[in-house]
């Protein structure tokens, strides 16, 4: 409901109708008058806060900076599927050489090593 959305975020129910109309957020309807903010909403409208607040950026700033992050996210996990897809791959191939091969290999390991990818967010 706005109003607790509006209390959690510290902000005028109006500022959160305000960001819907400008697509900032998009709670879900329950009936056709009342809003229901997910968790994923109101941290969304903490981040608008932080950033018009604290950092001085203007709702069409905000905007260009919300799709970046998002952009960001999905661009990362590409990345981790076609890594995943990679290794897969290498681990086939190698596997393949291997069983034509008399060199000792263990059996209880996998061939290559698993890479670790740590995905830092910027604080925003």
């Amino acid at each position: 409901m706005i109003g607790v959305a509006s209390r959690l975020c510290n902000v005028h129910p109006q500022t959160l109708r305000q960001y819907e109309r400008l697509g900032l957020v998009n709670p879900s309807r329950v009936g056709q008058k009342n809003r229901l903010y997910s968790m994923v909403d109101i941290q969304r409208v903490q981040r608008i806060q932080r950033l018009t607040q604290e950092i001085g950026v203007n709702l069409a700033g905000v905007e260009i900076i919300l799709r970046l992050l998002e952009d960001m996210d999905k661009m990362r996990e590409d990345m981790e599927s076609q890594f995943e897809e990679f290794r897969s791959e290498a681990e086939r191939r190698i596997q393949n050489l291997l069983m034509n091969s008399n060199l000792p290999i263990r059996k209880d390991e996998q061939l290559l090593p698993s890479l670790r990818l740590e995905w830092r967010r910027p604080e925003i």
